[in-house]
């Protein structure tokens, strides 16, 4: 009997090819079972796939650990496709979730101690103006023409991504890669809205018709309808708003999402206004330093607009939502909403969707038997101080960072597996999991043209030529960690009564001021913020600032007539642009 013997050369080879070919069999089968429907066709699936095992080659063996919040589209990529990816590629990956605050806290200590806690994060582009300065997060620009041009995918498409630009920096470079997006919009619950002896009762004590409101003045008059004159519907209590307002770090985020340029408070621009932000911020047009926050040094925070916001936020949560909302944080106003009791919320995000449209049998109070939804977003009322031309909403981008501290090889493995879960072999169908959109190209594939009559307007808004008007926390911000821990704890200080709404905001601003004081101080000393932390502005009279383009001066009147529009209308405008 003839034996043959074979190099350990050869039998590497052997061993190396079979691997490879379980990889891609394993591939395959994803595919097959798990991403569809796609952008890509099933060859160019398995082809994207194949450059991914062949990428993975270096890192094959790794355990890496990456972090992002609780949503259902990170629950989808942390239990699902971490199991694809390491089936595929041979990395492990634990994608832990914890919650929003937990998250920015980790990101602000890792930066700190330069310890590296994790290999990535899923962490909001609010941060960007924080990225771009202290430069402990790595440009990704730099990086994917240096230490991850080899792996970093050819067919990535950066122009596909719809928040690409929230992700860039003042210098035009890239610093985080968008992963999920959601906006907060106006929900309503349409079957009420389109009551015929609902619609008569509204016309007759307003004069105008019930619909969409596109002011706040309309909004406050729905809220006041239906809380006031309506009172029940079939044999339950029914209310005209719901908020939260406990005092937790995630009711200072529901300030400084957009609420104040809701109201009108900062300046025309898109994404973010320009001098003056929707944090009140002031920054000069081509200038990246930060002039100052309170209306003595040329910003808005404590301006009549902003306090305007603040004031209508506590009046209607007094006056118009359940009992119980003032205790209630972000995560607890979504169930509460589900029970089906409320006519409509100002500011509602899009990440509830996939919660929203769960059946009947799940506890959800706002679909009908057959799981349509009985409610409808739509595009956000402004406040009195708007202009055309401003932001309007806000849009939350979370964005895979990577930090310095982080070792190199880790980085690397991470940002392969950041790539996998942003795809186009994934995304549509991670797209219909969460519904957090990322890609032009799966909010416009055909499966989701057949999908948007039970999405309640997800698909009709992201669609549309309006979404550009909601944007999430810009350039203006020198330092988010440090500044947004400041709001909750003064807007805290409003629900509880201790202080009025101008009280509280003429604090804010001065905290405000007085960080970035120190900011200034430190970057002036060392360039910590590379030379584009704050320079104040010196105080002059609020006055002076009101005539020579800071915050804008009281209105005479802040409750204009109401207006509202047609939401089918709306849908139609939409649909033709």
């Amino acid at each position: 009997m003839r034996r043959y013997l074979l190099s350990a050369a050869a039998v590497g080879a052997v061993v190396a090819g079979t691997m490879a070919y379980a990889d891609e069999m394993a591939a395959k089968k994803w595919i097959d079972e798990e991403f569809q429907p796609s952008v890509l066709t099933k060859d160019e699936q398995l082809a994207e796939m194949n450059w991914f095992i062949e990428a993975a080659e270096p890192y094959k063996g790794m355990e890496i650990n990456v972090l992002s919040e609780g949503i259902p589209t990170h629950s989808y990529e942390s239990e699902v496709l971490t199991k694809a990816f390491e089936e595929i590629t041979g990395i492990k990956v634990n994608h832990q979730i914890l919650g929003e605050g937990e998250v920015v806290q980790a990101v602000q200590t890792q930066m700190q101690t330069k310890r590296n806690l994790y290999d990535a994060y899923v962490n909001d582009s609010d941060l960007i103006g924080t990225h771009s300065r202290l430069q402990l997060a790595h440009n990704l620009t730099d990086m994917m023409a240096g230490d991850f041009k080899d792996i970093t995918n050819p067919d990535l498409d950066l122009q596909d991504f719809m928040g690409i630009e929230f992700t860039t920096g003042a210098d035009g470079d890239l610093y985080q890669l968008p992963d999920q997006q959601f906006a907060n919009l106006y929900w309503f619950r349409k079957d009420w809205f389109d009551r015929e002896d609902l619609q008569a009762a509204f016309k007759e004590k307003y004069g105008y018709d019930l619909g969409v409101p596109v002011n706040w003045s309309a909004y406050e008059d729905i809220a006041e309808f239906f809380s006031n004159d309506v009172k029940e519907i079939d044999g339950t209590a029914i209310y005209g708003h719901m908020d939260y307002g406990k005092r937790a770090p995630d009711l200072g985020w529901r300030m400084t999402d957009a609420w104040l340029s809701m109201a009108g408070a900062g300046s025309v621009g898109e994404p973010n206004g320009v001098p003056i932000d929707e944090w009140g911020i002031r920054m000069e047009a081509g200038s990246c330093n930060p002039a100052g926050a309170s209306v003595t040094r040329g910003g808005a925070a404590n301006g009549p607009a902003a306090v305007y916001a603040i004031r209508k936020w506590d009046e209607w949560l007094r006056a118009y939502a359940p009992p119980g909302a003032a205790s209630f944080d972000f995560y607890q106003s979504l169930p509460a909403l589900a029970q089906g009791n409320v006519a409509q919320q100002i500011f509602w995000y899009t990440a509830f969707t996939a919660d929203m449209v769960k059946p009947q049998s799940e506890g959800n109070n706002t679909v009908d038997a057959e799981g349509t939804p009985l409610w409808r977003m739509a595009p956000s009322p402004h406040g009195p101080y708007w202009e055309n031309g401003q932001k309007v909403g806000y849009q939350d981008v979370g964005s895979w960072t990577f930090l310095k501290s982080t070792p190199l090889d880790r980085s690397q493995a991470a940002w392969l597996y950041a790539q996998f879960v942003v795809s186009k072999t994934v995304d549509v169908k991670k797209s219909h999991v969460g519904l957090t959109f990322i890609r032009n190209s799966s909010v416009n594939h055909e499966s989701f043209s057949e999908r948007a009559p039970k999405l309640g307007g997800l698909v009709e808004f992201y669609r549309s030529p309006d979404r550009v008007a909601w944007s999430p926390t810009g350039v203006n911000v020198p330092d988010y960690p440090k500044l947004a821990q400041i709001w909750w704890q003064q807007i805290g200080d409003v629900n509880s009564g201790a202080f009025t709404p101008q009280e509280a905001m003429d604090r804010l601003a001065e905290e405000m001021d007085i960080t970035m004081a120190r900011m200034q101080r430190a970057d002036e000393q060392a360039e910590i913020y590379g030379g584009c932390g704050p320079r104040l502005n010196e105080e002059k009279e609020a006055e002076w600032w009101f005539a020579n383009g800071g915050a804008k001066p009281k209105l005479a009147n802040e409750k204009p007539q109401g207006e509202t529009v047609n939401y089918d209308e709306l849908v139609a405008r939409w649909a033709n642009n």
